[in-house]
């Protein structure tokens, strides 16, 4: 069964060192410059690009999409803006989701592990998923790393799904499971911000991740 207040309603996510919040306008700076990042775009396959007012209005939408759940990745010490993880292409009949992260830099400091550890538990625990999915490149095994350790499942593996700087790419297909074992918790014992929460008022309306037009 799925919680639609968890996706309609997402909770602000608190781990050691990081703050997930629900993105919005106040984070126009930092998501201009993550999809301007010339390394974060070749990670995530991103071959589009994108105007300053296509990114604010994609901002301002956000509270409108009720099936999807976007964050901004903050370092809890300096407020700074590391990225984006986002919840979204939810099947509800089958209680299943697609996770996507992207890093502004700050690679191989822990973050991401942090970062996917958090929503994953967000997603099975308090949105009710049994199934999140995710692809990473080929290209990119530090991430496949890092979604091992923290309990995804090679499924398989999606033949030249990219096209990058002339070559193919393949994509490795991953998942977790409710009944799956969740590969370690938060980092430092941070705990999301679930039901209980919301229901205190500490959660913002959440959206949908910027896609081309």
């Amino acid at each position: 069964m799925i919680f639609a207040a968890a996706l309609t309603e997402v909770a602000i996510l608190t781990t050691d060192r990081l703050r997930l919040e629900p993105q919005g306008a106040q984070h126009l700076d930092g998501l201009s410059a993550l999809l301007a990042n010339e390394e974060s775009r070749r990670l995530t396959g991103t071959h589009a690009t994108f105007t300053q007012e296509q990114i604010s209005n994609h901002l301002k939408g956000l509270a409108e999409q009720a099936d999807r759940a976007d964050w901004a990745i903050i370092r809890a010490e300096d407020d700074c803006y590391l990225g984006e993880i986002v919840l979204n292409e939810l099947d509800a009949d089958n209680a299943s989701m697609n996770l996507r992260i992207a890093l502004a830099g700050e690679f191989g400091r822990g973050y991401g592990t942090e970062a996917t550890r958090a929503v994953v538990g967000y997603g099975l625990d308090e949105v009710g998923l049994h199934r999140i999915s995710l692809e990473v490149y080929a290209f990119n095994p530090r991430a496949k790393r890092v979604y091992e350790k923290c309990g995804f499942i090679a499924e398989g593996v999606a033949r030249d799904a990219l096209h990058w700087d002339g070559e193919w790419v393949d994509a490795n297909l991953m998942s977790i499971l409710a009944t799956d074992p969740r590969g370690g918790s938060v980092v430092g014992g941070g705990r999301p911000r679930g039901r209980r929460d919301r229901e205190l008022g500490r959660s913002s309306p959440i959206g949908a991740k910027l896609e081309p037009r």
